[in-house]
């Protein structure tokens, strides 16, 4: 099974902080240089960041676990001193027969091509109502999204694409005082979840947008996107000895609090 894990932003992220957890994945700039795309009615319109931190995802990855138990308690082994965070674990995969793409490859076997002097853009298209329900476009619909992501691909211009499921499926892991909690969803803040991405190389944030516009989303009517520069990881510090004895003691108390718990089921006869 595939999932991503979205870490949600916080004032932390929005200051250009970036979470110790996510690598290998993909960090976004501050939303102060992001657009918020609008079609209304067939008219689009601009709105530039910042953002509300709430409404924002700060980076993300997409992994492979045999369940969604496996991946939530992947995470929460992640390191535990990015205090306060949210990691949001999403079913990868749209309605219909619309195939992702990454560095691996489309369904037709086309493999993306990253060019080093352009810049990456993401372009996520923010949730609604038909998004969260996991509503399946008409076939034809799909065909025509899939024929433009292999263009794209074949273009030099998309790198990765992927669409998730409604939040019914979807868990957030948080972090806070060294412990951590899981709260199931779904999720009723719709204006604050997205319900997939492309990933887009481009000379300049104005073709990114360009290209966004232009794109034959499967969504008829109003939709929302949200148009983010991708940014490179920084070289984190060494952890000081006494954060590397501070993590392995947290460590060590999770696990043991998971043995107990196993332990105390086994003897109800759980």
């Amino acid at each position: 099974m595939e999932f991503m894990v979205l870490r949600r932003a916080n004032q932390s992220t929005e200051r250009g902080v970036q979470p110790p957890a996510l690598e290998p994945g993909t960090f976004l700039r501050p939303s102060v240089e992001a657009v918020r795309l609008q079609r209304r009615d067939g008219v689009w319109t601009e709105q530039r960041g910042p953002f509300p931190p709430r409404e924002l995802v700060a980076g993300f990855v997409l992994l492979e676990a045999a369940s969604r138990d496996d991946i939530v308690e992947q995470v929460r082994w992640w390191p535990l001193f990015d205090s306060g965070a949210v990691y949001e674990i999403r079913d990868a995969g749209c309605p219909g027969n619309c195939v992702g793409f990454d560095e691996r490859g489309t369904a037709a076997g086309t493999i993306p091509q990253r060019k080093e002097e352009l810049t990456r853009y993401v372009v996520f298209l923010r949730s609604d109502g038909d998004t969260e329900s996991d509503a399946v476009p008409p076939p034809e619909v799909i065909d025509v999204m899939n024929e433009h992501n292999e263009a794209g691909v074949q273009q030099g211009v998309l790198l990765a694409g992927e669409g998730l499921k409604g939040t019914g499926s979807a868990v957030r892991v948080h972090y806070a005082n060294s412990k951590t909690s899981v709260v199931d969803g779904p999720f009723t803040e719709v204006k604050e979840l997205i319900a997939g991405y492309w990933m887009l190389q481009a000379s300049s944030r104005e073709q990114a947008i360009a290209w966004a516009k232009a794109y034959p989303y499967p969504q008829p009517g109003d939709l929302t996107l949200e148009i983010r520069e991708a940014c490179e990881r920084k070289a984190h510090a060494e952890f000081t000895p006494e954060m590397v004895a501070a993590e392995e003691r947290m460590r060590a108390d999770m696990l043991e609090a998971g043995l107990r718990n196993a332990f105390s089921k086994a003897a109800r006869g759980g």
